[in-house]
């Protein structure tokens, strides 16, 4: 590492200031990688021929930005690798869907050059998320978390205990919660975030006038998947359907050779269910909007490109109010828009 570092005994920069000038550098430029252990103070010292004081005035300055870290009896080790001065966020995803690519990319443009991110995707799961979390938690200024899990084979939790209890140990002006709000959960300063149960139960409440024209109602809402949805969903849809007494079908998945009647109108939660119904419409020729009706979970382009109605929350908007709250130092608990977007699938 010495090789790396020179100190300029003639500059007016003052000798503590250049080693942490120099160390940042060395971390930038990728000679210095996350957890690479770094000489001691009494070696610095003596290599460089500086004062005992002058080096921990450094390390002290790096151990307070969280540059580098210490452990007792190993020595210091470095904790960042992206950092210089700006603010420096982890961006814990579940999976890595378009609608959580639309929620990221949205809170990059606006949180902009002002901070770098890192995004780690922890596939719903839990020791995946622990791992990551654990091992960074000193790292960051932010962590901008997506809680959901799969647990006790496959269904979908919004908290474990492990994750409860680890989060508690990161100070809540850091931590930001997206997307899934738990209530009785002690969460961050920031939580911006979907109602599943009621959001679908009002989108299908403006969606019931033209709903009424069809004879039966379908849900496909897969129960056995790699990325579990949340029961909530399940809970608003029924909430919906009691309160207007409405008989309705559900079904796992859509099959290749499901049989489609007119006067169906068709729930679907993933993309590929929905692939799968308007191939099986166009095979019938059944006319989408007349014969049958479809209405789908979260927009996406090409939903509004094929004329898909849908239910979907606004996830744009999620990853700008996160920025704009990160940026502003601003805290609070608000739950992004869920509309019911009408299209000719209806």
């Amino acid at each position: 590492m010495f090789s790396f570092i020179n100190i300029d005994e003639n500059s007016r920069i003052p000798k503590y200031q250049q080693i942490v000038n120099v160390i940042i550098q060395n971390i930038s430029n990728g000679n210095l990688v996350i957890d690479q252990r770094i000489p001691s103070i009494n070696k610095f010292s003596e290599e460089f021929y500086l004062s005992r004081d002058t080096v921990e005035k450094a390390y002290n300055i790096l151990k307070e930005r969280n540059i580098i870290s210490s452990i007792k009896g190993k020595g210091y080790y470095i904790t960042r690798t992206k950092l210089i001065s700006k603010i420096n966020i982890l961006f814990l995803v579940n999976k890595l869907s378009s609608y959580k690519l639309k929620i990221y990319n949205s809170f990059i443009d606006n949180i902009g050059t002002n901070a770098h991110t890192d995004l780690q995707i922890y596939h719903c799961d839990e020791s995946l998320f622990l791992n990551l979390l654990n091992k960074s938690k000193s790292a960051y200024d932010y962590f901008v978390i997506m809680p959901h899990f799969k647990f006790d084979g496959g269904k979908h939790v919004s908290y474990t205990e492990g994750v409860i209890e680890l989060l508690k140990k990161i100070p809540k002006e850091k931590l930001v919660i997206l997307d899934n709000f738990k209530e009785g959960i002690e969460g961050g300063d920031i939580e911006v975030f979907q109602d599943f149960e009621n959001d679908i139960y009002y989108a299908l409440k403006e969606a019931y006038p033209k709903m009424k024209k069809y004879n039966n109602l379908i849900l496909f809402y897969p129960t056995k998947t790699v990325y579990p949805y949340p029961k909530r969903i399940l809970f608003g849809f029924r909430k919906f359907c009691f309160e207007y007494n409405i008989d309705f079908e559900f079904f796992e998945e859509v099959y290749e050779d499901m049989i489609i009647k007119k006067g169906d109108l068709f729930v679907t939660i993933e993309e590929s269910d929905l692939v799968t119904l308007v191939k099986r419409t166009r095979e019938e020729n059944l006319v989408l909007g007349k014969d049958i009706g479809i209405i789908s979970y979260n927009d996406t382009p090409l939903k509004e490109l094929l004329g898909i109605t849908v239910v979907s929350t606004d996830f744009k908007k999620m990853g700008e109010i996160s920025a704009r709250m990160i940026l502003n130092k601003e805290k609070g608990h608000l739950k992004v828009p869920f509309n019911f977007i009408d299209r000719a699938s209806l």
